[in-house]
């Protein structure tokens, strides 16, 4: 089960190299791709992947990354000069390992509601600034943080609602799926 769950992604990177490199080629140049976050951050529970992949960023990637004068993964990250950025690029800055160093507030479980006060919290997001304005102005940044602010926040109000047409739903008895004759695209999963 723990091979198979959570811990198969959920262990730090600095206690399992495999997270991030290939297990039998421990090779730098390898683990700099973003194709290496993919492994654990796409899907529906981590959407991180689909997120980078269509924004400008992953873009501007997918497009030049076969090109090693855009992006030459030979490189350190602290002397890369990509075209644009990586998913290693922006979190784990100088080669550092600890990927959470460099995030932003978790926004799951209800975090981006979290104390918008509290230290830790403005730490985070000074840091996050600091990273993007390497090729962003710092207001452009904190313009673009406050954008995710708002959007997070509709989205949870979404996932709210959504739950309680779901919860209304059962309470009304109607919370099975329809039979297989009544529903032709039901697949019988739930």
């Amino acid at each position: 089960g723990d091979t198979a769950g959570c811990t198969f992604c959920h262990t730090s990177p600095e206690e399992r190299c495999s997270s991030c490199h290939q297990r039998h080629q421990l090779n730098p140049a390898v683990a700099r791709k973003s194709e290496q976050c993919k492994t654990c951050h796409w899907g529906k529970d981590h959407r991180d992947w689909e997120a980078y992949d269509i924004s400008i960023h992953g873009t501007v990637y997918q497009v030049n990354k076969w090109d090693p004068t855009q992006f030459d993964m030979s490189k350190k990250l602290a002397d890369a000069d990509y075209v644009g950025p990586t998913c290693q690029y922006c979190h784990m800055r100088g080669g550092h390992h600890n990927v959470q160093r460099l995030s932003t507030v978790y926004t799951s479980m209800g975090m981006s509601n979290a104390d918008r006060g509290a230290p830790l919290w403005k730490e985070k997001r000074d840091t996050w600034v600091s990273v993007c304005d390497d090729c962003h102005s710092p207001r452009f940044a904190r313009e673009n943080l406050q954008a995710m602010d708002e959007a997070c926040k509709d989205a949870g109000l979404k996932y709210t609602e959504t739950f309680k047409v779901a919860e209304n739903l059962m309470l009304d008895g109607m919370g099975e799926p329809m039979p297989k004759d009544l529903a032709p695209d039901w697949s019988g999963q739930h």
